[in-house]
C-alpha cells in the first residue's frame, strides 16, 4: 500500500510541476514602486523561529518549543524563548517557565504581549497547556517574562488555539487541543474560548464558552483564523468553514464555505489577512486566505505524503451583505503553497513568503517524510507580492524578487519590521534539533528589503506616546522631493506562527498635509472597533508607496483592560488545572 501510495502521489506531483517548478509570474498594472529587492542574511536568532513578534521599534521577541538550542540561559540551560536587537542583531535570552511550543499570542490594551496556551514538559520547565506568560517591552534589555500558573491560568488545556484582541483591549482566546496532537479531533478537541481578563458574559462567570462551530469543524481546525471586524464582531475561519461571530450575544452566522475543498487551517496549513481598511472604503473588511491543500481531514494520516501537491487558491470575501451573497472570489498564486505567512506591507499590498509546495504540516506523520521527518517537500523559495488594488489577473507578482535559499517549512516565521523590511526567522520539522539534514534547525535570520527601501523615504517625528480615538495630533515631516502628498498607515505588525498572523492590521487614518509640506495633521482611528487599543506602528507613505520608518505608539490610553475580580474567582473556582 505504500508502494502505490507513493507512486499515486509521484503521479500526481509530476501532473502538477509546471505549477510547482515554473510559476506563471505576473507583473500587476500599479502606479506603487517596483524594481529590485534586496535579501541579506543578518545574525541568528539562538531559538529556533517557531513565534516571531515585533515589540519596539528595536527589538522583536522568538520563541520556540523546550529543546536543546544553542542560546543558553545564565544557568547553563538550553533557552527557548529571546530577545533579537533589529539593529545589533544580538539576542538574548528570556526566561519562560513553561514550554511555548505551539501557543498562540498577542497584545494587551496596555501594550503587554500575552502568550497563551503551549506544550507539556519535554526537556526541563513547567507544563505550558494551561499557562499565559507576560511580557511588558522596554528599551533597556532588562524586561523578561512574568508567569505563575499557580495564579494566572487558562481555563482549560490549549495547544494550537487561536486568538484576537477585542475592542476592550482584551484577548479571546479560541479552541485548540487539549493535549498535543498531530490533527485534532473528538477526543481532544477543546470546543470553547475564553478571556483574559475573564469576563461575566453570556452566562458564563470566568469560565469558558462552548462554540459549536469548534465542534463542527473537526478535525482540521487547529490554530483557526480570527479577526476583529469594524462592527466588533469576528471573522473566524478553521477547516473549510467561516463565521461571524457576535461574542457578546455568542451568536455564530455561517457564512459561505471555502471553495473547491482546500482546507486551510493545520495540519494543511493556510495563511490569512484582512485587507486594508480606509475612509475611502468606509472601513469595509474584506479577507484573504491563500495556499492550503485539498486533503481529506477525516482520512487516515497514513495515506498522506509528503509529495502531494498544496493549492495555490487565494480567495477573497467582502464581508458585506451584497459580498457575502456573491460569495468567494478565486485567484491562483503563481506557486503552490502550505505553510505561508501573508505580511501586510505599509504601501497596501500583500507578500506571501515561506512554505513549501507540496505536503503538509507538522512532522514526523506521513510514511514518507523527507530528511528526518518533514512531513512535507519542494520549499517555496520566492516570494509573491499581491496588489489587492490591480485588476483581476495582474495582481501578483515576484518580479525584482530574489529567491532565498533557505527552506522555511514548519515551525517558520516573518513579520513586517518597523523599518519596513520583512525579517524571516525559524524552520524545524523535526524532533528537537537537527543539523546537517535535509530541512535542518534553522537559526539563520533573514530581511527582505522591498524596493521602496532603496527609495528617498519620508521621515517625521512628534508620535505622541498615546494616540486617542479620533483625536487629531502633528507631525513634523520632512518628504523627498517632488512628493506633494502623503498617506498615514497605521498597523499592528501581529504575532506569528504557523501560518497565523494574530492581529495583525491595516488603517489608513484621515491626515492633511500642510502647503508648505512640512506638517502633517492626523487624526486617530474612529472607533476601537475599527483599530482595538493597544500597540501600533505609524508609517507615512507617500503616493509612490514609499514609506517612512515606522514608529510605535499605543492607541487609546494605554490603560490595561477591564479586570472583574468576580469572573476572575469563580474561574479559579471551577477550573480544572492540569498543570498541577
Amino acid at each position: 500500500m505504500f508502494h502505490i501510495l507513493v507512486i499515486l502521489s509521484s503521479l500526481a506531483y509530476a501532473a502538477l510541476s509546471t505549477n510547482i517548478s515554473s510559476p506563471n509570474v505576473l507583473d500587476p498594472q500599479s502606479t506603487l514602486i517596483s524594481g529590485e529587492w534586496s535579501l541579506v542574511q543578518q545574525g541568528t536568532s539562538g531559538v529556533s523561529g517557531m513565534q516571531l513578534m515585533i515589540v519596539t521599534e528595536t527589538t522583536a521577541v522568538i520563541f520556540d518549543r523546550v529543546e536543546h538550542n544553542p542560546l543558553m540561559t545564565e544557568d547553563g540551560e538550553p533557552a527557548w524563548t529571546a530577545e533579537l536587537n533589529l539593529n545589533t542583531h544580538v539576542v538574548r535570552p528570556l526566561h519562560a517557565l513553561s514550554n511555548t511550543w505551539c501557543a498562540t499570542g498577542g497584545f494587551l490594551g496596555n501594550g503587554t504581549l500575552l502568550s497563551t496556551g503551549g506544550n507539556a514538559i519535554v526537556i526541563t520547565g513547567e507544563s505550558g497547556l494551561q499557562a499565559l506568560r507576560f511580557f511588558t517591552p522596554c528599551e533597556d534589555a532588562t524586561c523578561d517574562i512574568w508567569e505563575n500558573s499557580s495564579l494566572v491560568h487558562t481555563t482549560s488545556n490549549r495547544w494550537y488555539p487561536g486568538s484576537v484582541r477585542i475592542e476592550d483591549g482584551s484577548i479571546l482566546i479560541f479552541g485548540g487541543s487539549t493535549t498535543q496532537a498531530f490533527i485534532n479531533n473528538a477526543t481532544v478537541n477543546n470546543p470553547t474560548y475564553e478571556f483574559y481578563p475573564p469576563k461575566n458574559i453570556n452566562g458564563f462567570n470566568g469560565v469558558q464558552i462552548p462554540s459549536p462551530f469548534l465542534a463542527t469543524t473537526l478535525n482540521a481546525n487547529q490554530f483557526p483564523f480570527v479577526m476583529q471586524l469594524p462592527s466588533g464582531n469576528l471573522f473566524v475561519a478553521a477547516n473549510l468553514r467561516a463565521m461571524i461571530f457576535d461574542w457578546k450575544t455568542n451568536t455564530e452566522t455561517q457564512l459561505p464555505d471555502i471553495p473547491n475543498g482546500v482546507r486551510f487551517s493545520n495540519p494543511f496549513a493556510g495563511s490569512a489577512v484582512m485587507l486594508p481598511l480606509t475612509p475611502e472604503n468606509h472601513y469595509t473588511p474584506e479577507v484573504m486566505i491563500c495556499g492550503g491543500t485539498t486533503n481529506n481531514d477525516t482520512a487516515d494520516p497514513s495515506t498522506f505524503s509528503s509529495q502531494t501537491p498544496t493549492s495555490d487558491q487565494c480567495a477573497r470575501l467582502l464581508l458585506t451583505d451584497e459580498g457575502v451573497a456573491a460569495g468567494w472570489k478565486v485567484e491562483r498564486m503563481p506557486v503552490r503553497r502550505v505553510m505561508p505567512d501573508m505580511i501586510l506591507l505599509p504601501d497596501g499590498r500583500v507578500v506571501i513568503v515561506n512554505g513549501a509546495q507540496t505536503g503538509i504540516s507538522s512532522d514526523g506523520f506521513v510514511p514518507d517524510v523527507v530528511g528526518p521527518l518533514s512531513n512535507a517537500d519542494h520549499p517555496a523559495f520566492t516570494p509573491v507580492v499581491y496588489d489587492p488594488t490591480a485588476p483581476v489577473g495582474r495582481r501578483f507578482s515576484s518580479q525584482g524578487i530574489p529567491a532565498s535559499t533557505i527552506p522555511r517549512m514548519y515551525h517558520s516565521s516573518a513579520t513586517l519590521t518597523p523599518n519596513g523590511s520583512i525579517l524571516l526567522a525559524g524552520s524545524n520539522p523535526n524532533h528537537d534539533i537537527t543539523i546537517g539534514t535535509e530541512y535542518p534547525t534553522e537559526y539563520r535570520l533573514e530581511f527582505y528589503s522591498p524596493a521602496y527601501l532603496s527609495k528617498p523615504r519620508p521621515t517625521y517625528n512628534g508620535l505622541p506616546a498615546t494616540v486617542n480615538y479620533n483625536s487629531k495630533f502633528t507631525l513634523s515631516v520632512e518628504l523627498p522631493p517632488d512628493t506633494n502628498d502623503v498617506t498615514v498607515a497605521l498597523m499592528d505588525l501581529g504575532f506569528s506562527t504557523h501560518g497565523v498572523h494574530v492581529d495583525q492590521r491595516f488603517v489608513k487614518l484621515v491626515s492633511n498635509l500642510s502647503h508648505d509640506k512640512k506638517t502633517l495633521t492626523v487624526t486617530g482611528p474612529p472607533t476601537t472597533r475599527i483599530y482595538p487599543p493597544g500597540p501600533a506602528f505609524l508609517y507615512v507613505v507617500t503616493a509612490a508607496g514609499v514609506p517612512s520608518f515606522g514608529h510605535k505608539t499605543i492607541i487609546g490610553t494605554g490603560a490595561s483592560p477591564p479586570v472583574d475580580q468576580g469572573a476572575i474567582d469563580n474561574m479559579n473556582q471551577n477550573t480544572n488545572t492540569k498543570w498541577r
